[in-house]
């Protein structure tokens, strides 16, 4: 049996646009909705974020100078859209033209990603982002250009960050939504014109470029209390309306047959019009990405009856014993990793892409270098366990990418949520110099980068870098 990862494998990075360029106001670039929010006592504001704008070169070399073949990055829409309505703006194009240079320069493989939840300013206020369809067809004609400009270079693509994200109540923090009632109705509203707008980019791609897209959820395993039968429904519950749902719309062009006769038992409108089956069913996935840190457990006794299956963890949602939780409260689980990637491999045989994975930790810079034992720990964990996958169930993995393996700010804007193997040095309220200084999980990753995944020993059973 073979017994090492792909002489391919991707190795690399992922991040977002608002958590690393800062920039929030030069070259034209338009106000998204991130750029308003104000720092508070625990974040920062989003101005500056790790300053990659003017930074990049410096930081592609430590990622090439770890071995890394390949960056998951995200254009800002207002940034060559400044106000989402089509009026591009060539200066912030131009950047990512120089990004994708230097990055092939250093052969690392460039994907983008199209939206990461910093909605033009302008859509969110003129039309309460993905609540109105104008800002479905506002998007695809922001994301077709994008692949114009850039499928020459770029080959792999995801539409929308964690997209099954819109099927929760995290909907209306991240889909540019200013004002309304946060309905039920208006939740299931979002997520289908999120699924509209991913379609109208997806289709176009397929049909007239020779690059890859691939759908991407946010993936947790979610685990019954107990055996008792309720438990056990409602996890199967929430994994067919927050994950399988959209995994049967990426690879069928179909949502979930218990989804929608839900949807028609509850008298839920989700504005699903004539024609969207004919853009719905012609949607297809060359890949499945999907970031996977922690897993989660349901006890259905805390859950209000009634309630809706895509909120059942708002309110029942409890620690499992058997796992260690972090600082920030995730429950860290490796062979839920293992399992994800096994079980939607087994049922739906496309290439599976993990394309987000870390853990955030508080960490103080005083001149020595980080001990991160914790990170290394974590990251060995995760990769062995898809290693497992691969080699033990037969899974097809394109990669693992790491998540913010140079540090940024988290996605509440707290710098002190460090995930990086690369320390930045600011803090929430003072940005200092910004120096990169490598982490020694830095160089542990470096030497499994080297050995394409086979040694996962700890950094002192090899010579000191």
């Amino acid at each position: 049996m073979n017994k090492k990862l792909p002489e391919n494998f991707f190795w690399g990075n992922s991040t977002s646009s608002m958590q690393t360029e800062g920039a929030w106001n030069v070259d034209g670039k338009g106000k998204s909705v991130y750029d308003i929010k104000e720092a508070t006592a625990n974040t920062s504001d989003w101005h500056d974020a790790i300053d990659e704008y003017h930074r990049y070169e410096e930081d592609f070399n430590l990622m090439a100078n770890q071995g890394m073949n390949f960056y998951r990055f995200q254009i800002s829409w207002s940034r060559v859209d400044p106000d989402g309505d089509g009026n591009f703006n060539e200066a912030g194009i131009e950047f990512y033209d120089k990004l994708i240079d230097a990055l092939l320069k250093r052969n690392i493989t460039p994907m983008i990603c199209l939206y990461h939840f910093d909605m033009p300013l302008n859509l969110a206020e003129k039309y309460n982002g993905f609540l109105s369809r104008p800002v479905v067809s506002a998007f695809v004609r922001y994301g077709t250009e994008m692949v114009k400009r850039f499928g020459d270079r770029v080959k792999y693509w995801i539409t929308f960050n964690e997209q099954n994200l819109y099927h929760t109540t995290e909907a209306f923090k991240i889909s540019g939504y200013m004002k309304g009632d946060k309905t039920v109705d208006e939740m299931y509203q979002i997520s289908h014109h999120v699924m509209l707008a991913h379609a109208g980019v997806a289709n176009y791609i397929h049909e007239k470029t020779d690059c890859l897209v691939g759908g991407m959820l946010a993936y947790t395993e979610v685990y019954p209390a107990s055996p008792n039968p309720k438990d056990v429904l409602y996890a199967r519950q929430i994994n067919e309306f927050l994950n399988r749902d959209l995994l049967d719309s990426f690879v069928y062009g179909r949502y979930s047959h218990e989804v929608m006769t839900y949807v028609k038992n509850h008298k839920i409108e989700m504005d699903y019009q004539l024609n969207d089956d004919e853009i719905l069913i012609q949607v297809s996935s060359d890949f499945l990405a999907f970031s996977y840190y922690r897993s989660e457990t349901i006890n259905s006794a805390k859950v209000p009856d009634g309630t809706v299956p895509n909120q059942y963890l708002d309110y029942g949602a409890q620690e499992n014993p058997f796992l260690q939780t972090s600082e920030f409260g995730w429950q860290i689980d490796p062979l839920g990793f293992r399992d994800v990637l096994t079980k939607v491999y087994n049922e739906y045989c496309l290439p599976m892409f993990p394309i987000e994975n870390g853990l955030g930790v508080r960490e103080v810079y005083d001149g020595k270098e980080i001990q991160d034992d914790y990170r290394i720990n974590y990251m060995r964990d995760h990769i062995q366990a898809m290693k497992d996958a691969v080699l033990e169930d037969g899974v097809e993995v394109l990669g693992y990418l790491g998540w913010g393996l140079i540090d940024i700010p988290s996605s509440s804007g707290n710098m002190d949520k460090r995930y990086g193997t690369v320390y930045v040095n600011r803090t929430n309220h003072d940005l200092k110099d910004m120096q990169r200084v490598p982490k020694k999980s830095y160089w542990w990753l470096q030497r499994v980068i080297k050995t394409n995944g086979a040694n996962l020993n700890n950094l002192e059973t090899v010579e000191a870098h």
